[in-house]
């Protein structure tokens, strides 16, 4: 078995006209084409690319020694003789084209002591059984562990020894680096790292500085050649090196991407915007649609609305503000302004609940003889459709209400004033980009429920405009949060049928539909604990509503609830967003740990909406790990949406800024962290925004590089 990961087994390229800028084909030729395509959706497109792909770990590896020198957690090189192997084949898990895999088990006596200690591989085709079982003594490399009190090593590196003075390979790696890459794309790291190595060893010492010199001065930066070699080991790390090198990569990530949002917000503004008026006494007259008054923060976030809707250039303004705050309100009313100058609306929802939620209640807001509303949901039929396309492309709709689909290609409109965009973090960027290049400069008004900690509006949103709703409106109760465990289960079921004594509603979440043979047996779904909570209260209705139910049955079943046909509706998180049922009292979620913290501040939201209060259950009638216990206490003791959305940042990551994703990529965010290195984060800024209105000539140089980068501007 060969060592693929040692430095000594680093290739050498024939290609000697490669430079930084040349496409991943030229070094790895043909042969590697699925490699290559892999690596490109990953967006990994050119050598300097591969840069950014960054060790998991560079360990120092030991000389050969004696048993008596394992340490938990530390490689450990060792030579043993074979004392008995035993293999059993894992029927659950099968291989490539279906080959049976094996767990094995060696115990291994030392050469250099009488200490026995056990090597085990898991899901090993049968070529390691016969390797290891054919061997008297091997040599093997890897992680020391400790299991059931005993010392073991799980699948390590190993060669075959015909006696315990052969020489091998480990023997020789003493204080060699051992480098582990990240797997990339279903590549995985063994693999990533030999690529890494055919990069010829003159470009390392020749990365082009990006940096303007006067910032590189100022900071007293490493360059950006040395900073690479220290992160890839090309140049024998010291922690002094390595903090140095990480500092210079993580102000240049943030550098980078400040440069390329004030591009995007400078392209999206270009655009000449159709103006959108409306006098003082017409939107008086457009409030009166409400049996309430606008709260302050409302009134403001309005403010900047109409004045973004008159202006000449496209509004790209985001509504933030948490669960009931009234951002619906401030949607609306902009809608009410761009149909009354004969213009057209469209609403993006992330889930065919909340639309048929935002079509019923905008029927009941707007005159249908005066305004066409219609729905268009991925279950829409095709003669449906095909009808509101056309509709559309006349318009003879003014406003449509739906999911992903109004991103489609066939939906085109007469004239779109207005994109109206709910619960963006839904979403990637990439959508947003495509709704509203449906009409050239048409607005656009992003509405999310979960607040935007700064340093995420200044990259992930930094190409818009934030106003956020703080006060909420009058009458609320609020809601109070209690972690359940399975010795106050009873007490929590004791809750409900007080609650429902009282005539009140009940909503309980679940994660999954049907049970599932690739998820843990506490995991509960919902036909699971529909039938149980039928069982706990025969006396009361209780139903089932998921996201795979057709439109008509998801909306007669929010109509029966809404109405009190239903008292406890078992639900998956289809009701995050959009369902106001004042009625609804308690939220009990099963298996939170199942969910983000912003998903559970969600779902909270939907009880506590009116004059009742309102009460949220986290349900664990199992034992969880430590830390799902302290990430579910951060919501039982927050109500503060943005602290929660801080600490749900720093789990999920902040998603890919130029392009698709939403939930972390390995080719945005590669070492910086907005959370950890905020303050670095706003410095790049400052320093980012100085030198472009300071017309730097340096920086003018990177605008025009960037400018010509079409990810940051279209769909990817």
């Amino acid at each position: 078995m060969r060592l693929n990961h040692l430095n000594s087994s680093t290739k050498k390229t024939k290609s000697t006209n490669l430079d930084w800028s040349s496409p991943l084909e030229s070094m790895l030729g043909k042969a590697s084409t699925k490699t290559v395509d892999k690596l490109k959706i990953a967006g990994i497109k050119e050598l300097r690319d591969l840069l950014w792909i960054f060790p998991l770990r560079i360990i120092e590896l030991p000389p050969l020694r004696s048993f008596e020198h394992i340490e938990e957690s530390r490689i450990f090189i060792g030579r043993a003789k074979v004392l008995n192997v035993q293999s059993k084949p894992n029927f659950r898990v099968r291989g490539k084209a279906r080959a049976m895999l094996y767990n094995i088990s060696v115990h291994v006596q030392d050469t250099l002591s009488e200490k026995i200690i056990s090597l085990k591989w898991f899901n090993s085709y049968n070529s390691v059984t016969q390797k290891i079982s054919k061997a008297t003594y091997i040599e093997f490399m890897g992680e020391a562990s400790l299991f059931n009190g005993q010392i073991q090593f799980a699948n390590p590196d190993f060669f075959q020894l015909e006696s315990p003075d052969d020489q091998s390979p480990f023997v020789t790696v003493a204080n060699e680096l051992k480098i582990q890459y990240p797997t990339v794309n279903t590549i995985p790291g063994v693999q990533i790292k030999k690529i890494i190595d055919r990069i010829p060893t003159s470009l390392w010492s020749s990365i082009p500085e990006t940096l303007p010199q006067a910032i590189l001065n100022r900071k007293q930066f490493l360059s950006l050649s040395e900073s690479f070699k220290v992160i890839h080991a090309k140049t024998k790390p010291t922690p002094q090196l390595e903090a140095q090198a990480e500092n210079r990569l993580i102000y240049e990530e943030f550098f980078e991407d400040q440069i390329k949002i004030y591009l995007r917000r400078q392209y999206f503004k270009k655009p000449k915007a159709k103006s959108y008026k409306s006098s003082n006494e017409l939107f008086a007259k457009f409030c009166t649609h409400y049996p309430y008054r606008l709260t302050p923060d409302q009134n403001a976030t309005m403010i900047d609305v109409r004045r973004d809707l008159q202006g000449d250039h496209p509004m790209m303004r985001l509504v933030q503000g948490d669960v009931g705050c009234g951002k619906t309100t401030i949607a609306m009313l902009a809608a009410m302004i761009v149909m009354n100058n004969g213009a057209q609306v469209a609403l993006m929802c992330p889930t065919e609940a909340l639309a048929i939620q935002h079509f019923v209640s905008t029927l009941d807001l707007f005159d249908q003889k005066e305004f066409k509303i219609k729905l268009l949901l991925g279950s829409t039929s095709a003669k449906e459709r095909k009808v509101i396309y056309q509709e559309l492309l006349d318009g003879n709709i003014q406003f449509i209400i739906g999911t992903h689909s109004l991103i489609q290609d066939n939906v085109q409109f007469k004239e779109l004033g207005l994109a109206i965009i709910d619960e963006q973090h839904k979403f990637g960027v990439d959508q947003r980009i495509r709704l509203t290049s449906k009409t050239e400069g048409s607005h656009c008004l992003i509405m999310s429920a979960t607040p935007i900690p700064r340093s995420l509006s200044l990259t992930q949103y930094g190409d818009l405009d934030i106003s956020t709703i703080k006060v909420m409106p009058a009458g609320r109760k609020g809601h109070k949060t209690r972690i359940v465990t399975e010795e106050t289960y009873p007490q929590f079921l004791n809750f409900i049928k007080t609650r429902l004594s009282l005539r009140e509603q009940i909503y309980v979440v679940v994660a999954a539909i049907n049970e599932s043979a690739e998820v843990e047996q506490d995991f509960h779904n919902l036909n699971d604990v529909l039938q149980k909570f039928k069982s706990y209260f025969p006396e009361h209705k209780v139903e089932g509503l998921h996201g795979q139910m057709k439109s008509d049955e998801k909306a007669q079943m929010f109509h029966a609830f809404k109405n009190h046909q239903v008292d406890i509706l078992v639900s998956t998180s289809v009701i995050e967003v959009g369902i106001n049922v004042l009625n609804a009292t308690v939220m009990a979620i099963m298996n939170p740990e199942r969910f983000g913290l912003s998903s559970l501040h969600q779902l909270r939201g939907r009880v506590g909406r009116g004059e009742k209060p309102g009460f949220c259950f986290l349900v664990n009638d199992k034992t969880i790990s430590h830390l799902s216990m302290e990430r579910l206490k951060v919501i039982e003791s927050n109500t503060d949406g943005f602290k929660i959305a801080e600490e749900d940042l720093k789990i999920r990551g902040e998603g890919d800024l130029f392009g698709t994703d939403q939930s972390g990529s390995i080719s945005q965010k590669r070492i910086a962290n907005i959370v950890l290195h905020s303050d670095v984060l706003y410095e790049a800024r400052k320093d980012a925004l100085d030198l472009i209105h300071n017309h730097d000539p340096e920086i003018e140089k990177l605008l025009l590089k960037f400018s010509n980068d079409e990810r940051i501007f279209t769909t990817v």
